[in-house]
């Protein structure tokens, strides 16, 4: 996806780096998530910065489909990680008692997104893409950043290795969560600060946007390529799991 423009002088920031800065700010959305009280400005500076993440691991997802040495060892990958941290996942973002379902995982919503760039790959007729787009569509309802997950993964298929069209992608992306955002605000603030909330919901989701389209290169770090891929896959569920412990600790 980034073969088009990885040759300017501006572009300093590589894939990894991009990924530890999603993980820090993933970091701070779970933080919020957790342990802040919701409507504090603390809670939703957090909150809004945490939206960088999701939206930088799908286009990564999409770009690694197309360029990963094995497909069927990405998924495997990706959905044993996901196993791993749904325990973690549910026991951290638990109110009330131990543990509760809390739904299934952003590494689930990713397994998900990659069936559906599966589908669009391999299956042979139109209405076949269509239905199975819609059943992925269908199952990520019960899936951490369920139904924008899938249109984030479309838009950037969509895009393809156009720069002009990874910027729109990005904007329909801000513009569909922002809209998201002001309609889950209907009813709780008043017209002009729930419009204030749906912009300020988006920061996250804007800087990511700055980061991949003007800064990122389209390159892999050069060195600790080994470290770098398993710290990603290894920070989520450990991540979680200390949430968990601190949260049954100080909170009960």
């Amino acid at each position: 996806m980034s073969t088009e423009i990885s040759n300017k002088p501006y572009k300093v920031l590589n894939r990894d780096t991009i990924k530890y800065i999603a993980m820090f700010t993933m970091l701070l959305n779970h933080i919020a998530t957790v342990f802040l009280t919701p409507g504090t400005w603390l809670f939703e500076l957090f909150l809004a910065i945490g939206y960088f993440t999701a939206i930088t691991m799908i286009y990564f997802l999409v770009e690694g489909y197309h360029y990963t040495h094995s497909r069927k060892t990405y998924l495997s990958r990706l959905f044993l990680f996901a196993l791993i941290s749904e325990v973690p996942y549910c026991l951290a973002f638990t109110t009330k008692g131990v543990i509760e379902f809390y739904g299934l995982n952003m590494l689930f919503t990713l397994c998900v997104c990659f069936g559906i760039l599966y589908v669009l790959d391999t299956a042979k007729s139109k209405l076949a893409k269509v239905c199975l787009v819609i059943l992925g569509i269908i199952i990520s309802l019960f899936c951490d950043w369920a139904l924008l997950a899938p249109i984030f993964t479309l838009l950037f298929v969509w895009a393809g290795n156009s720069e002009y069209r990874t910027k729109i992608a990005f904007c329909l992306s801000i513009l569909i969560f922002g809209a998201f955002n002001f309609l889950g605000g209907l009813g709780r603030f008043s017209l002009a600060a729930n419009m204030l909330y749906a912009l300020l919901s988006v920061i996250g989701m804007g800087m990511a946007a700055i980061c991949i389209v003007y800064f990122y290169n389209g390159k892999r770090t050069e060195k600790g390529k080994t470290f770098s891929k398993w710290f990603f896959y290894l920070f989520y569920p450990v991540h979680l799991l200390i949430l968990a412990v601190l949260r049954l600790v100080f909170i009960g």
